[in-house]
C-alpha cells in the first residue's frame, strides 16, 4: 500500500517524480528506529503542528533540556512540555489531536518528522506514531545553541490580523520557517522550509509567498495544500527565542512568472491571524551558516 494520499500522488505526478517518491516513501515507517530515538533524545526543540478548536492550523515551538522529547517504546514519543500560555495550540492539545512533529538539529543539518495522534499526559504529551521518517539536509542553516535558560518565561503574546513593518522585516530576514498542513481527514504534518533571507516574500500585510525547492520528492506539504488549504506558519527568532505564528490558507501556484530562482512552484499564503511573542525566550541560537545548496 502507498503511504501517500490523493493530493500527494497528484503533485508527485505533476512534478514527474512519482517513481522517485515511491522509492523514498519506502523509508516511512510506523515505528521508531533506534537511531531516531537517539536523535530525538538529543534535541532541545521541536515544532508541533495541529488544529485549534476552530479548525485553524498552527505550528508551535516547544523547547526543553535534552531528553525532554524521548521514545517511550517502539511507537510512542513522550514530550515533557506543552505550548506556553497564550499559544494558539495550548488549549487544543489538552484534548486528543492529530499532530505533526518535526525535530530539527541545525548544528548537524539533520531533521526528523513524525505524524500521529497526541494525548495530554500530566504537563506534557504522548504521541502515538503513524509515520516516522528522516529528511534530507537540504536548505537547513547551520546554527549552534548558545544558551538554554529554563527560568526565562516567554512574554505574553500579541495578536493581530495584519503584519506591521517590524514583522514584515523579520519575515524578509528569515532563512527558515516551519509549516503546518493537514490532509482532508485532518491528519496534520509539520515541515521545515529554508533558504537565503528574502526567500519568504511579503506581498502585502496579509499575503506571503515562498518557493518550493526540490527536496525528497514526496511532496507531503504540497499534497496537503492541494486537498486542504488551511495552513499555519511559524517564523522563529533564533537569536532571542521569540516567535511569529501565522494561520490562514495556502494556494499552490503553477504559473512560472511566480517562481523564484530554483523553485518548482510557488505557494501563496493568506493570513487570517497573527500571534507574536517578542522578546527573550529560554532557547537562544547563534548566527546562521546558510546552506550551500540554497538557490
Amino acid at each position: 500500500m502507498t503511504p501517500f494520499h490523493s493530493g500527494e500522488l497528484e503533485v508527485q505526478r505533476r512534478m514527474g517524480q512519482a517513481e522517485i517518491a515511491g522509492r523514498v516513501g519506502r523509508g516511512i515507517r510506523a515505528d521508531i528506529p533506534d537511531v531516531a530515538a537517539a536523535f530525538l533524545a538529543e534535541q532541545p526543540m521541536i515544532v508541533i503542528a495541529a488544529a485549534d478548536a476552530a479548525g485553524r492550523l498552527w505550528a508551535s515551538e516547544l523547547v526543553g533540556p535534552a531528553g525532554f522529547v524521548h521514545a517511550v517504546d517502539a511507537d510512542t514519543i513522550a514530550v515533557d512540555a506543552r505550548p506556553a500560555e497564550g499559544d494558539p495550540l495550548r488549549e487544543a492539545l489538552t484534548h486528543p489531536a492529530r499532530v505533526g512533529m518535526i525535530a530539527l538539529q541545525p548544528q548537524r543539518r539533520r531533521r526528523m518528522r513524525v505524524n500521529g495522534s497526541a494525548t495530554a499526559v500530566g504537563a506534557g504529551l504522548r504521541i502515538s506514531t503513524d509515520q516516522v521518517y528522516a529528511n534530507c539536509p537540504k536548505y537547513i542553516s547551520r546554527r549552534q545553541v548558545e544558551s538554554y535558560r529554563p527560568d526565562v518565561m516567554p512574554p505574553p503574546p500579541r495578536r493581530t490580523t495584519e503584519l506591521d513593518a517590524a514583522q514584515q522585516a523579520a519575515i524578509r530576514a528569515a532563512d527558515a520557517f516551519f509549516v503546518a498542513t493537514s490532509d482532508a481527514d485532518g491528519n496534520a504534518d509539520a515541515s521545515h522550509r529554508g533558504g537565503n533571507p528574502g526567500f519568504l516574500q511579503v506581498l502585502s500585510p496579509t499575503r506571503l509567498r515562498w518557493p518550493d525547492y526540490r527536496g525528497n520528492s514526496m511532496f507531503m506539504t504540497l499534497g496537503n495544500i492541494a486537498v486542504q488549504p488551511r495552513c499555519g506558519i511559524l517564523v522563529p527568532d533564533w537569536t532571542t527565542g521569540g516567535t511569529l505564528q501565522l494561520t490562514g490558507t495556502a494556494e499552490l501556484r503553477w504559473e512560472h512568472e511566480t517562481f523564484a530562482v530554483g523553485a518548482q512552484c510557488s505557494i501563496d499564503f493568506t493570513i487570517t491571524e497573527i500571534v507574536e511573542r517578542s522578546g527573550a525566550g529560554p532557547l537562544h541560537w547563534g548566527p546562521p551558516e546558510l546552506s550551500p545548496v540554497n538557490p
